[in-house]
């Protein structure tokens, strides 16, 4: 048998390992665990997944849907889920109680609507005055009116009760705030359990579309102007270790955004494949992407003086102790940087 001498076989090893037959080295991806509630202020995060983003930016994501941002809180603190993308209100209260967490990106402003169902409906038609409304409703009907929300320290909780008292200057005696989730919330408010609701997209479209009878009542902008949406936030302790996975992360989400506001029909398909389950279809989707209620944004900026607003009406309501500086809480870094490229 012949054998090359050292140097020449030293030479063909080296030459082999650097690809003359084997595979180069993958990068592994970094797996992140993401909450989310199931509403299209959400959409942004689901196109980036559909369309390939995430995984392409070095993400490997897992999701947990959660029925409000409150309990999925409990889930950050517990250090169970990385990525928080839900309504900001419950951000403050997780700071109260020293839990880690940083906005890097929005997804959607003036989310929240009001709806009435078609008993209290007429009352509004009556009148342009809100309160008046209700107060001739709990004169008829014998009661305050029920509407539905989700749980206090909420988005769409402080949302409501914002509009209620603030805004259309109800008296408190002729309105009830009952609140539950997200999906009991359409389902009560189709079976007439309740009088009215605070919603968002696509519970707005799906509602409208089963019963024609309920009616718009509010606006997001009416009911809070610039109201704050949904927001991504990731827990200090990922941050911390994949500053370049949250850059990846955001990256994405700007991508994403783009392409909800410049093509919704080709956004359209991961988001129903995400919220649809069988529940809606792709034409709701589609259409609840060009709502009123579908405003989206990626700019964390601009929602930070609004917050600052729902905060210290959420100390003044109680659902809040104290304001909570906002230093910290907004990270427009990699926002910046990735608009930059």
């Amino acid at each position: 048998m012949r054998y090359l001498p050292l140097r020449r076989t030293i030479l063909a090893a080296a030459l082999f390992a650097l690809g003359a037959g084997a595979a180069p080295a993958q990068t592994a991806l970094v797996p992140v665990r993401i909450g989310v509630i199931p509403v299209i202020g959400a959409a942004p995060i689901f196109v980036a997944n559909g369309e390939g983003w995430l995984e392409a930016a070095g993400l490997k994501p897992g999701f947990t849907t959660f029925e409000s941002g409150p309990n999925m809180i409990q889930a950050l603190a517990s250090g169970t889920i990385d990525v928080y993308v839900a309504g900001i209100a419950p951000l403050a209260v997780a700071r109260t109680k020293n839990i880690d967490v940083r906005v890097v990106a929005a997804t959607a402003v003036e989310e929240m609507v009001f709806v009435a169902g078609p008993k209290l409906a007429p009352y509004f038609a009556a009148t342009a005055d809100k309160a008046e409304a209700f107060r001739r409703y709990r004169e008829k009907e014998g009661r305050a009116a029920r509407l539905a929300t989700q749980p206090p320290g909420s988005v769409p909780n402080t949302t409501l009760q914002h509009w209620l008292w603030q805004v259309a200057k109800t008296d408190k005696a002729n309105a009830d705030v009952v609140a539950m989730g997200i999906d009991a919330t359409q389902q009560a408010l189709l079976a007439g359990a309740v009088d009215g609701a605070s919603i968002r997209e696509p519970a707005l479209t799906i509602v409208q579309q089963r019963n024609p009878a309920i009616t718009l009542i509010a606006t997001g902008a009416e009911m809070f102007p610039d109201q704050p949406g949904t927001v991504v936030a990731v827990s200090g302790a990922f941050a911390d270790r994949n500053p370049a996975a949250v850059q990846g992360l955001v990256d994405a989400l700007v991508k994403a955004t783009d392409l909800l506001k410049t093509d919704p029909a080709r956004a359209a398909p991961p988001v129903e494949k995400a919220l649809g389950k069988g529940i809606t279809d792709l034409a709701t989707i589609r259409k609840a992407l060009s709502s009123p209620a579908a405003k989206f944004t990626a700019d964390p900026r601009v929602i930070i003086e609004a917050t600052k607003k729902m905060q210290a009406y959420q100390v003044s309501i109680g659902t809040l102790d104290k304001d909570v500086p906002m230093d910290g809480l907004f990270v427009p870094g990699f926002y910046e940087k990735a608009v930059a490229r």
